[in-house]
């Protein structure tokens, strides 16, 4: 039986980008691999009509935490300093990442799936001057919070205009809106298997060229995540290190498709069509979305667990029925499950799903 992951990526491929899998095997030191990997980050670049002058997509191996972390030990100067914001999860990870490798930061905490505090946030801007960077998360999906961005870019313009964002985008990018000049974006994180409906094992950040040629004079905290290496081979048609060349191939078709399909705001329509056809039918079965619509992304939606089932019985029931959904985390995992719409699924697998579940729950 095929299963339908509702999970946050990977996701269900389309055919073609499964076919593109088996295209031949590829030298990354040959032409044929340097013009796919030129394709793909031209592409990724248009996902948001970026201008290559300006703006650098810069590819290498791994998963969307690896684009973090890039992101945080490549564009943060040995003097700079980062205003951390967590709530959730992935907000803690980037302060994870920061004490790892020794990045002066701040952190503003909030409780998981919290709405930001925008008077602390803008309280620490004010105080203190010296921030280099902001480091956030857009969607959040420990809750599923869409985090507000434009908020936090306007405190950041009001009381330090020097400071600009870093953002995990790895759960947002190619179906939510993303301004990067407006946010006056450093860098932002993603990765192939979300969104994007490519495979697991490329990852990639889009930053500010400026932004980034500050850092070359910089001793690199990194060997493998060294941004400031990937974009100078990268430019001059090589790559550091082997790529992942069937995961390439896989994004290159999935960013094909994405654009024929008419780009992230047709995708950003589609997912929301899929989450507000789960969302009115476990409404109608008495389960309750844990945040409300307009906090949400189109990507993910948390919902509370209906009273006297567990987790682990929901999942594997619906597991047993083709459908793989994905737990809370930490103190969430008993009081909450997530569901996501991205990949390969139709209106007829929403409506199996949430037959299935009403079916489960009438037992």
């Amino acid at each position: 039986m095929k299963k339908i992951l509702m999970n946050p990526g990977p996701v269900v491929l389309s055919e073609r980008v499964r076919q593109a899998l088996l295209k031949p095997d590829l030298c990354h030191r040959e032409q044929e691999f340097i013009e796919l990997q030129s394709k793909i980050r031209t592409d990724l670049l248009d996902v948001y009509k970026l201008d290559n002058k300006d703006w650098a997509s810069i590819l290498f191996t791994g998963s969307g935490t690896s684009a973090m972390e890039a992101m945080m030990t490549s564009f943060v100067p040995a003097h700079g300093k980062v205003l951390i914001i967590e709530n959730g999860v992935y907000g803690e990870r980037l302060t994870k990442i920061a004490k790892i490798h020794g990045i002066n930061h701040k952190i503003v905490h909030h409780e998981w799936g919290q709405s930001l505090d925008l008077k602390l946030i803008e309280g620490e801007l004010n105080y203190e001057k010296a921030f280099s960077h902001i480091a956030i998360v857009h969607h959040e999906t420990t809750s599923g919070r869409l985090n507000d961005i434009d908020a936090v870019a306007r405190l950041c313009k009001q009381y330090n205009s020097n400071a600009t964002i870093l953002l995990d985008a790895v759960s947002s990018f190619g179906a939510e809106e993303i301004k990067f000049h407006e946010w006056n974006l450093a860098a932002c994180a993603a990765t192939a298997n979300k969104c994007l409906h490519g495979v697991p094992g490329t990852s990639f950040v889009i930053g500010n060229r400026e932004g980034i040629s500050q850092m070359s004079a910089t001793p690199a905290r990194t060997l493998y995540l060294d941004l400031v290496t990937y974009l100078k081979n990268q430019d001059a048609n090589g790559t550091p290190f082997t790529q992942s060349i069937q995961t390439f191939y896989a994004l290159a078709e999935a960013l094909d498709e994405l654009s024929e399909n008419g780009g992230w705001q047709a995708r950003h329509k589609l997912y929301w069509q899929r989450m507000n056809q789960v969302r009115k039918g476990l409404i109608e079965n008495g389960i309750k979305p844990y945040m409300e619509l307009e906090e949400s992304s189109c990507v993910l939606n948390a919902f509370h667990l209906p009273e006297n089932v567990s987790y682990d019985n929901l999942h594997d029931k619906l597991k047993e029925a083709g459908f793989i959904i994905y737990a809370g985390q930490g103190a969430f995992a008993k009081a909450m499950f997530r569901i996501s719409c991205m990949g390969e699924m139709t209106a007829d697998d929403v409506k199996r799903f949430i037959d299935t579940l009403k079916s489960i729950l009438s037992k």
